[in-house]
């Protein structure tokens, strides 16, 4: 098991929580929540060890695109780089969504 932390310089807000995905083989889960400060904090467990620099590749590009102000932990289970994509970008969906009037 392996634990790795990396944070971002942000500049958009976020308002709401969001939890996307599960935790089986090769998933994982995304629990997203909005940060109090200007930078974005990922938290990853992860059962392969050695991809930090994978890892840190998807994070750089997604927060290019995306920088929002969050807090993230990721529980993974052998996702993809493309899995990691595809469900932080579900995340960061669901935590902008409205409210219905």
């Amino acid at each position: 098991m392996e634990t790795l932390h990396f944070e971002y310089e942000a500049m958009e807000e976020c308002h709401k929580r969001a939890h996307v995905g599960v935790v089986a083989s090769g998933d994982l889960e995304v629990l997203l929540e909005p940060s109090t400060d200007q930078k974005a904090s990922v938290t990853i467990r992860t059962g392969s060890e050695g991809f930090g620099d994978t890892w840190e590749k998807v994070l750089q590009r997604f927060f290019a695109t995306h920088p929002v102000a969050v807090n993230i932990e990721i529980n993974d289970f052998g996702a993809t780089p493309g899995v990691v994509s595809i469900r932080l970008a579900q995340a960061l969906e669901v935590s902008t969504d409205h409210e219905p009037a």
